[in-house]
């Protein structure tokens, strides 16, 4: 099968077309002949070699990948050959094939697309594990997402809303502003001509936000103590933004603050089963009523991974940017953008 490797760390180009055996489902797995595998952050980081996948992961990239189920491992009982579905991976997914656990693996929500629904898993499990786990956001509670106009912020922001949260984001233009609040955000900032914090206290009468998923880390650090409400929790998913920053201990022990983060690419099938229950009793109904959708920008072939790549590390994309397995020369479905 064809696999896009990484032989060696690089920019875009190091991703390169290589040849590998089609995997083996262990007991608890199933075999997805994939048709759409969509692209993280974490893929450009593993590019670079900042990101190593964990023991026993494939070694090329991909966290998240649909198509069809082709063979089933001896213990499987929840999929059989021909189901539709997506799958969250420990790496493997820019492929034609690959294995995941079932524990891992989800329908294909209604009738999505196969390129829909590549874009759902590793934003999902990420953004209810960080928000309303670590987070613990609860009912009549206010959320702030950065980077709002990304995979994870256009999931944020969908989800909260269609939760009843009222949701604040910052982008960087305002395009991408006006793009949050039609996805439902009350108000988004945009961080190159605004301050976040004056704007957050002026849209909470100064009591603050209760939650605020951060993916910037380091030097948003004393802004985002700022913002928070009384009993607030930070979560940090990423460190996009430095791995170190200034914290205000007296208002962070004043203000009964909560300080916290989460990678999930390392934890067990266990925990991340518990998830996909979870999503599958609250999320996925919301995706096949329409409440909430797919926000796909643009879709590359499998070969042209490292184009993906270098225009995922423009940040000019709004939502998710997805690679389609198709035959050498065949066309590449478009995305569906919204407008």
């Amino acid at each position: 099968m064809r696999v896009i490797d990484v032989p060696h760390p690089g920019g875009p180009d190091a991703l390169v077309v290589a040849q590998r055996p089609v995997p083996t489902p262990q007991p608890t797995e199933v075999l997805i002949k994939i048709e759409a595998a969509g692209i993280n952050r974490a893929d450009v980081l593993q590019r670079k070699g900042g990101y190593p996948p964990p023991p026993g992961a494939p070694s090329y990239p991909g966290l998240e990948a649909a198509g069809v189920v082709t063979a089933v491992g001896a213990a499987v009982r929840e999929f059989k050959v021909g189901d539709r579905v997506c799958a969250l991976l420990q790496g493997g997914g820019y492929a034609e094939y690959c294995t995941a656990d079932e524990r891992q693996v989800l329908p294909v929500p209604g009738s999505l697309s196969m390129i829909e629904a590549a874009s759902l898993p590793e934003a999902y499990f990420t953004v209810w594990s960080n928000v309303f786990g670590f987070g613990r956001l609860q009912p009549g509670e206010t959320l702030l997402v950065h980077g709002g106009s990304s995979g994870i912020g256009v999931t944020a922001i969908q989800l909260a809303r269609a939760l009843g949260h009222t949701v604040f984001t910052t982008a960087g233009s305002d395009e991408k502003c006006r793009f949050c609040e039609r996805l439902g955000a009350k108000r988004a900032i945009n961080y190159k001509t605004e301050d976040f914090v004056t704007v957050i206290a002026e849209e909470t009468g100064k009591r603050g936000v209760n939650v605020i998923l951060d993916m910037v880390g380091g030097s948003y650090l004393s802004k985002n103590i700022a913002c928070l409400a009384i009993e607030g929790r930070l979560v940090i998913i990423a460190t996009q933004g430095g791995m170190k920053g200034e914290a205000d201990l007296l208002r962070v022990l004043q203000r009964r603050l909560t300080i916290t983060g989460s990678t999930l690419r390392a934890r067990d099938a266990t925990f991340k089963g518990n998830i996909k229950n979870q999503l599958l009793k609250v999320v996925w109904p919301l995706l096949e009523r329409g409440e909430i959708k797919p926000i796909v920008d643009k879709v590359f072939a499998l070969e042209r991974a490292n184009e993906a790549h270098a225009y995922m590390e423009s940040s000019a994309h709004r939502g998710k940017i997805v690679l389609a397995v198709v035959p050498p020369g065949g066309n590449v479905p478009v995305a569906e953008k919204m407008s």
